[in-house]
């Protein structure tokens, strides 16, 4: 088929070589090539942010993100959080503190909230409730989410001293 592209994907530390039909998005390419499917696809619009990743750290909505525009990049995964069978203490504090009811949306609001806090471990509740208001979730409320970002929050500015 023409119109593709071969690109070299580093996912969760892994390196890949793909072949990337140019139309498909980083969302189809991590999902259907890569077998991440912890990438969720809500709106497809940018608008809900469950695609969320990590692309060279920074967050993006990877359904508005073409495959092929990931060529040469480092991206990161909810799947990346975890060491294994341990989860990470995000992924712990949002269970702890029910940040979470059906789970569509949280692998978005996790990898948001891991690039928030390693660029501002300072950060307090406002600030956070700012960044979550850039994802949706229907069933939570956002109280958890934001709680479990500032236990977390807390938790590394104390190791960190």
């Amino acid at each position: 088929m023409k119109d593709q592209q071969l690109i070299t994907i580093t996912v969760n530390g892994t390196e890949h070589e793909v072949l990337v039909e140019s139309r498909r998005t980083l969302a189809d390419v991590l999902r259907h090539d890569l077998g991440h499917t912890g990438t969720h696809l809500g709106c497809e619009h940018g608008i809900c942010g469950a695609c969320t990743v990590l692309v060279d750290g920074v967050p993006a909505r990877s359904c508005l993100m073409f495959g092929v525009q990931a060529d040469g990049t480092e991206v990161r995964t909810v799947e990346g959080l975890a060491d294994g069978d341990r989860l990470s203490d995000l992924q712990e504090a949002f269970s702890r503190h029910h940040g979470l009811q059906c789970g569509f949306c949280t692998p978005g609001f996790l990898m948001l909230a891991e690039a928030y806090l390693a660029e501002n471990p300072g950060a307090d509740r406002a600030e956070i409730r700012e960044v979550v208001s850039s994802n949706l979730c229907r069933c939570t409320g956002y109280q958890g989410i934001v709680e479990a970002i500032a236990d977390v929050a807390e938790r590394r500015r104390q190791e960190a001293v």
